[in-house]
């Protein structure tokens, strides 16, 4: 009898690994993308992680590994080259044979314009300001990188769009385990309205609070949530402000009474000191990156948990 066990665990063990023999390589820009494609790949594969988790995707330097990784992919997932202009030449040069999705250029992905202003006046409806460039006409590509804000990752609608789409790239690639990963994507859509649902009570008590970030990353779930930040210290691609902007931000919160400035985990938080000096605002950390999670198909919903209870806690 044993023996006969023997036999079969074998048999089982060949036939899974030339079941999965051909399942695609697959690299991930930052950790909320690689979470959304761990899940869509759950029981299948493992994609791997690009930039190093809790380093700025603004700026970045490929370790050997990090290279490596993007030489063997047969799919690539990145956000935009207005997130990281530095890896559009990369992907160019080390994963020229491999099918590279952009992601913010998919279709039914929502976009916002840059915020270009230090102080945020009174918000409109998410409807007015949303819009989906793909579904409104095809003239998407003559738009210049970096006319829309790039952390498009930190609206669940978005990711709940783009699970679908690494769903349709990886069945193109692997059509025997294209049910596997339709469901999967499917079971990550509700795990995220899950997520959505805790975020909206978690901020329910605190809803009109007034809070700056540290730059501004966060529009996206802003929008998403209905739930605006005052200002922020530092433009979407985290270079460092003008004096003049301090000063306005500084201004603002001295005049209107802000709650909180944000730092984030990414960043010297003595910008942060700097702004706060004379006033009576508290400083809390919200990361959109999530350095702390564990990597993993849980990533993004606990990280839109985070991003909730962060806010929250400081306000």
């Amino acid at each position: 009898m044993s023996r006969n066990l023997l036999t079969l665990s074998l048999t089982a063990t060949l036939l899974t690994g030339a079941a999965y023999a051909d399942v695609p390589q697959v690299a991930a820009d930052i950790a909320p993308v690689h979470s959304l494609i761990a899940r869509v790949m759950d029981g299948i594969g493992e994609p791997d992680l690009i930039i190093q988790q809790g380093a700025s995707p603004h700026e970045y330097s490929l370790r050997p590994s990090e290279a490596q990784a993007l030489q063997d992919a047969d799919l690539v997932f990145w956000v935009s080259a207005g997130l990281s202009p530095w890896l559009e030449d990369a992907i160019a040069t080390l994963a020229s044979d491999a099918d590279a999705t952009e992601l913010m250029e998919s279709s039914g992905t929502i976009e916002l314009e840059s915020r270009n202003s230090a102080l945020f006046e009174k918000h409109k409806h998410a409807e007015d300001e949303a819009h989906d460039d793909h579904a409104e006409d095809e003239g998407h590509d003559d738009h210049a990188h970096g006319a829309h804000d790039p952390h498009a990752w930190l609206s669940p609608n978005n990711a709940m769009t783009w699970l679908n789409v690494i769903a349709g790239q990886l069945s193109a690639a692997d059509p025997e385990n294209a049910g596997v990963y339709f469901a999967n994507a499917a079971a990550g859509r509700a795990e995220i309205e899950s997520a959505v649902a805790d975020a909206m009570q978690t901020l329910a008590p605190v809803r009109g609070g007034d809070f700056v970030v540290f730059h501004d990353a966060y529009q996206y779930f802003e929008n998403d949530f209905d739930f605006y930040a005052a200002g922020a210290i530092s433009l979407s691609d985290a270079s460092d402000p003008s004096p003049a902007r301090i000063a306005e931000i500084q201004a603002r919160i001295a005049a209107e009474g802000i709650d909180c400035v944000f730092t984030e985990p990414q960043f010297n938080p003595g910008l942060v000191a700097t702004v706060l000096d004379g006033t009576d605002a508290k400083t809390g950390v919200v990361d959109p990156l999530g350095a702390d999670l564990e990597l993993g198909a849980a990533f993004y919903p606990q990280l839109i948990r985070n991003l909730s209870s962060s806010l929250a806690g400081c306000l």
